[in-house]
């Protein structure tokens, strides 16, 4: 499960240092393109809309259905087991069937952050330091110790022997028992591991545990996706940065990720907000939902596959999941054109 954040403080404070300056710096190399003035002096002009428009050839998604949350403020998407949601959002985490209707609601100590559930159906709640576990009805199980003052939680993952928990505070992962005991850290520069360290300039750090074994971190300061041993080492990594669709835009994307079967991916973009299917090398294969699909105010985009493929999307903006599903194509003639269009060809 991949978090969201849409605290303006934090988004503030995530703004600072030398380092984001520098990727400041980059990102204007991407998103500035300069053109004439009527005064023959060069100007430059801050053009999204190039970015906002997407061949509609590659999208092949359409939206199915909608399940409103009742949030004021939605912030985590986890997979219930059996079918159906569970939304962090507000000071609760809120359970959905199947069949979209209110299952029941866990009151949390806090606001909540994030949310994943482990492979036994307990639920771990990732507040602003600290995690709760609650059982499948929503009892409360444990409450592990705080992470520290500077600690921002923004992902959850649980296999079944492990917690990992994506802390924006030093930009690392950490690895716990299931007691909430701690283990190793994961994701710091490591020069002796080849380990680059995690960039984040915004709080959008999230984490998929795969069944092969290896943790998925999104590093969205370098534009990529990194896949990690539970003991900290990087085993590979895919993504860059690129004004075109196949690659990521702005300052720092993705924000949000989900694992599919067979190693392929469904990522979330925040500032031109779009969601994508890829491959397992992060090749693109098509486009979910396009910017036209989300409002202005859709800072964040949260991502789930499920076990029938599809595609469901935790929408800031209207505070819903949305859920998409592949649309029918018309005979081979679109589906190879289609192809195509997402091999660049």
């Amino acid at each position: 499960m991949v978090f969201l954040q849409s605290d303006s403080r934090l988004k503030r404070n995530a703004l600072t240092g030398a380092a984001i300056v520098a990727l400041g710096a980059l990102a204007a190399l991407f998103f500035w393109t300069s053109q004439p003035d009527t005064s023959a002096k060069r100007g430059f002009v801050y053009d999204m809309e190039s970015l906002r428009k997407i061949d509609p050839a590659l999208i092949r998604f359409q939206e199915e259905r909608r399940i409103e949350t009742g949030f004021t403020q939605v912030t985590g998407l986890a997979l219930r087991p059996g079918g159906g949601w569970l939304v962090a959002g507000d000071s609760a985490v809120r359970s959905f069937g199947p069949d979209g209707k209110p299952a029941c609601e866990i009151k949390l100590s806090g606001p909540a952050c994030a949310v994943a559930v482990a492979p036994d159906g307990k639920v771990y709640a990732g507040l602003r330091d600290h995690v709760e576990v609650y059982d499948g009805q929503g009892a409360l199980l444990s409450k592990w110790e705080s992470l520290g003052q500077e600690a921002r939680i923004t992902g959850l993952a649980v296999s079944a022997e492990d917690a990992f928990i994506a802390d924006f505070g030093p930009r690392v992962v950490w690895r716990c028992d299931l007691s909430g005991s701690l283990r190793n850290k994961i994701g710091a520069r490591d020069g002796a591991r080849n380990v680059p360290g995690l960039i984040a300039p915004s709080p959008y750090i999230g984490l998929a545990f795969g069944p092969d074994g290896l943790l998925y971190v999104n590093n969205p300061g370098r534009f990529r996706i990194e896949a990690y041993t539970p003991a900290g080492d990087l085993e590979r990594d895919w993504g860059r940065p690129s004004m075109e669709v196949s690659g990521f835009c702005g300052c720092c994307n993705p924000i949000s990720f989900a694992l599919r079967p067979g190693g392929g991916f469904v990522t979330g973009e925040k500032g031109v907000a779009r969601v994508q299917l890829l491959d397992a090398g992060g090749n693109l294969e098509s486009v979910v939902a396009a910017p036209a699909s989300f409002g202005e105010d859709a800072f964040g985009i949260g991502v789930a596959w499920d076990e029938s493929g599809r595609v469901c999307v935790l929408d800031t903006g209207t505070r819903a999941v949305r859920v998409f599903s592949q649309r029918i194509l018309q005979g081979p003639a679109s589906v190879k054109k289609e192809q195509n269009h997402a091999a660049g060809k």
